[in-house]
């Protein structure tokens, strides 16, 4: 092989290596996306969610293998946590909070007129209310609007929803108080005003899964924190 010949193969050789290490940043960059991506990833919004929350250890809940079908997204933690303080009004301007709750298993939502899947499942909550709301359970839907109350009591109207009670957010701080990180978010709360499961995002509340969830929440014993 004469020399001119390999001269030329080494320029080749040597001109290469650049191009495989712009391959390799970049893939590296893509993986440092996603390492990021997961990261940073709500914790609190179904699936993908830390171990801890999304996981329990056999018999720490009642709600335990629950969250499947139409409960998929639903957070159920390890143990119940306790809530901060917070109130909302009625209709007549009432302050509320959870301790008026207190004995009941409460579903909490927090939703809002603009919000489309909102509207969506607003009549399930109607219906879960219907089946089983009384003295052990209770359907508490918090509206987020701001500007008075008339557009939302239109909505829950013009959406079914006739056996809801409505209640509103004077404050405008429910949603930064309880952590919510997107719309709707809905809260399933034990008879002490425990936090033990969440569903960030909407879902079919009126199904046999979502049922089935409500019903092991209120044959629940007493559990501590």
């Amino acid at each position: 092989m004469s020399g001119k010949t390999l001269s030329k193969r080494n320029e080749r050789d040597r001109a290469a290596p650049p191009a495989i290490y712009l391959v390799a940043a970049i893939l590296a960059a893509i993986a440092g996306f996603a390492t990021v991506y997961v990261s940073f990833a709500p914790s609190d919004n179904g699936p993908g969610t830390e171990v801890s929350d999304s996981v329990t250890e056999e018999g720490s809940s009642p709600l335990e293998g629950l969250n499947k079908g139409a409960m998929a997204a639903l957070v159920i933690k390890s143990k119940p946590v306790a809530l901060p303080a917070f109130t909302f009004a009625d209709a007549a301007g009432q302050t509320k909070s959870l301790a008026d709750f207190r004995g009941k298993v409460v579903l909490l939502n927090i939703w809002a007129t603009w919000c489309l899947p909102c509207r969506e499942e607003m009549p399930a909550f109607d219906r879960l209310q219907t089946e089983l709301g009384g003295k052990d359970f209770e359907v508490v839907a918090i509206n987020i609007d701001k500007g008075g109350p008339e557009k939302a009591e239109a909505f829950l109207k013009e959406t079914g929803a006739d056996h809801l009670t409505f209640y509103t957010d004077p404050s405008g701080k429910l949603f930064s108080t309880l952590k919510a990180v997107g719309m709707p978010t809905t809260l399933l709360i034990d008879r002490e005003g425990r936090e033990i499961a969440r569903l960030g995002g909407p879902a079919d509340w009126a199904s046999q899964e979502a049922i089935a969830v409500m019903e092991a929440a209120i044959s629940a014993p007493p559990k501590s924190s």
